[in-house]
């Protein structure tokens, strides 16, 4: 494939709705659990989205990454 052209995986992950949805930390402790079980992939980019509710704020973190081995 010419190096101009390629594909990127995603994924988003957001807590539960209720109590804890806005908890930072335990979101980012799911998407570290859900990266490594995808395996030996190379992250490309994350980010980080906030929308205000009336309760605790919507947290979302979107992954995109290929499906190779990591750099080291």
């Amino acid at each position: 494939m010419p190096s101009h052209e390629w594909t990127i995986n995603h994924f988003s992950q957001s807590n539960p709705v209720g109590p804890d949805q806005g908890d930072v930390a335990a979101l980012l402790r799911r998407v570290a659990d859900t990266v490594a079980a995808l395996g030996d992939v190379t992250v490309q980019d994350i980010t980080f989205a906030s929308e205000v509710t009336g309760g605790e704020d919507d947290l979302t973190m979107t992954v995109y990454y290929h499906p190779e081995p990591r750099r080291r």
